[in-house]
């Protein structure tokens, strides 16, 4: 019989959760831009465009849940041969974005709420999820990159795209307009990696014939 924890191992929950994260992420991203199109803190939220920024504030808390489910897959993906200082910039840069995230939202929240919206709050929640969560995400990407690429359970090209991802973000940031867009479609391509794989190994292992029926 196998031991339990191997039945746990990268369950197929985890795996989807990459794939809810990109596309909740996604969603959002593109609501703020339409909400603030030319990329501006100081631009204003026209009033026939509030919605966009009201329903991406209530998508981001379920994208930064989903987030923490695909960190957990991509550590399980790895095993436990993983280097621990290049897994500690990965587990810190993770908890930093969505903790960022998080905030980002809960700035922008307020500053929906007033009737007349400063310009500082504005400038701040648009500065916290623009440059410095996407900062952090730019880690992310890296570190994840560099951990397959060294433990080789990433092909070649997937660790050289996350690496150009990592660094394109890490770079630009919030000064090339949709460019927020690389780090969901990045962890999109991952996911279904992730998921593919897990898929072939279960189909090439034979059944355990003391396991119950």
């Amino acid at each position: 019989m196998k031991p339990t924890t191997d039945r746990l191992d990268t369950p197929r929950a985890a795996g989807m959760a990459g794939i809810a994260f990109s596309l909740l992420l996604a969603a959002a991203i593109v609501l703020m831009r339409i909400a603030v199109p030319s990329g501006n803190a100081n631009t204003p939220i026209a009033p026939d465009r509030r919605w966009a920024v009201q329903v991406a504030l209530e998508i981001v808390p379920f994208a930064g849940i989903f987030f923490l489910w695909f960190m957990g897959a991509l550590r399980a993906h790895t095993g436990a041969a993983e280097d621990r200082f290049v897994a500690t910039v990965f587990l810190g840069s993770g908890f930093v974005f969505v903790a960022t995230l998080f905030a980002a939202a809960a700035a922008a929240g307020t500053v929906l709420a007033e009737e007349t919206p400063s310009d500082f709050g504005r400038h701040y929640a648009y500065t916290l999820l623009a440059t410095y969560a996407m900062r952090m995400a730019a880690v992310f990407v890296l570190a994840t990159s560099t951990i397959g690429r060294m433990l080789g359970v990433f092909p070649r090209p997937l660790a050289v795209l996350g690496t150009v991802v990592g660094l394109l973000l890490l770079v630009i940031g919030s000064g090339v307009p949709w460019s927020e867009l690389l780090f969901p479609a990045w962890a999109l391509i991952l996911s279904l990696y992730v998921l593919r794989v897990r898929r072939g190994t279960a189909r090439r292992t034979p059944p355990d014939p003391t396991d119950p029926p």
